[in-house]
């Protein structure tokens, strides 16, 4: 394999070198590309050096198997066709193409046959609150089918990048020093307090990050009549988000039911020992791989119906990580280019 990781300097383009390291992803070449400003910069990874080469429209990407791209979604629509031109499988970590008809969706715990059929030469890697969330509900949608999902999120500051940790931790300073916080990444100071909103409001009420949760999760599970209503809140954490869900399915569960399915789902942990004051917190789990499920219990309202807790690091498995993973789909398989 020989790979590029586009937006290299990035939060998450940084985490996944790091993934790509601990995972030993065998490649043969590894190109690194960023802007301007980050060119020349000098990474190592797996004992080697790597100069960032600034991303121009050009034939760097002849050769190249898989790009993976974290630069954000105007950076990722502007260069797909450089980074595909030559045959190179595009991992986009962008919200760009994930709505596209021709683009997969894919979390490689709940869908990982779409990962064979791009014909455009891009995978899309979903949102980092849908990835988790579905990881989660699969387990359970594959016993009975969910009819709908109402879920509250809880998003760390890592969710805007290297600059929301930065943010937040010098606002930590500055309260602990006496001296008012200053917000700029978010809209006001996120530290001892809580932002009901991530990313711009639409013109129903709800955000764009709300409604990523509603369409993604329907493509990623193939249930395009999945009703999913979402209220997503930034709060001040420094890195893995968590959600509270609500899951009524087609048939009755009991916890206990739900408790064995999560226990035998890949990808997933369980912590739910209430006695014990046991269940996943995002102090605790920031920089695991897995999702962590906990708080497992019987919705009040509906034997049809589970509530859990989950918590997960937005830069693992909610970007780098789940990246690497399609990558090591396509690695399985050949590199198949089924479709394009």
């Amino acid at each position: 394999m020989n790979i590029a990781v586009v937006g290299a300097s990035g939060a998450v383009g940084q985490e996944l070198l790091r993934v790509l390291e601990q995972r030993a992803f065998p490649f043969t070449s590894l190109t690194l590309f960023g802007s301007s400003r980050s060119a020349g910069t000098t990474y190592t990874v797996a004992g080697k050096e790597y100069v960032v080469k600034e991303l121009k429209e050009n034939d760097d990407f002849k050769g190249i198997d898989i790009a993976f791209t974290s630069a954000g979604g105007s950076t990722s629509e502007r260069f797909r066709e450089t980074i595909t031109r030559h045959g190179a499988i595009m991992i986009d970590n962008s919200s760009a193409f994930r709505m596209d008809p021709d683009v997969p969706l894919v979390v490689p715990e709940v869908n990982p046959e779409d990962a064979f059929k791009h014909p455009k030469g891009v995978i899309a890697n979903p949102n980092c609150t849908t990835i988790q969330m579905v990881v989660a509900l699969n387990a359970l949608h594959k016993v009975s089918p969910i009819k709908s999902v109402h879920v509250s999120t809880y998003q760390a500051a890592s969710g805007a990048g290297a600059t929301g940790m930065q943010e937040l931790e010098e606002q930590t300073v500055a309260v602990a020093n006496g001296r008012e916080p200053r917000a700029e990444k978010f809209a006001y100071p996120l530290i001892h307090n809580l932002i009901p909103q991530v990313d711009v409001f639409t013109d129903n009420g709800y955000t764009k990050e709300e409604m990523k949760m509603f369409h993604e999760t329907r493509k990623i599970m193939h249930a395009p009549d999945l009703n999913v209503s979402a209220t997503c809140v930034r709060v001040p954490v420094l890195r893995a988000h968590s959600e509270a869900v609500w899951v009524t399915m087609k048939d009755p569960m009991t916890p206990e039911q739900a408790r064995e399915l999560f226990l035998r789902t890949p990808g997933v942990i369980v912590l739910d020992e209430p006695s014990s004051k046991s269940y996943p917190m995002p102090r605790d789990l920031s920089g695991r791989d897995e999702v962590f499920v906990g708080r497992i219990r019987q919705d009040l309202c509906s034997p049809n119906a589970i509530t859990f807790w989950c918590v997960s690091d937005q830069i693992l498995k909610g970007a780098a990580l789940n990246a690497v993973q399609i990558a090591e789909l396509l690695l399985s398989r050949g590199k198949s280019c089924s479709g394009k």
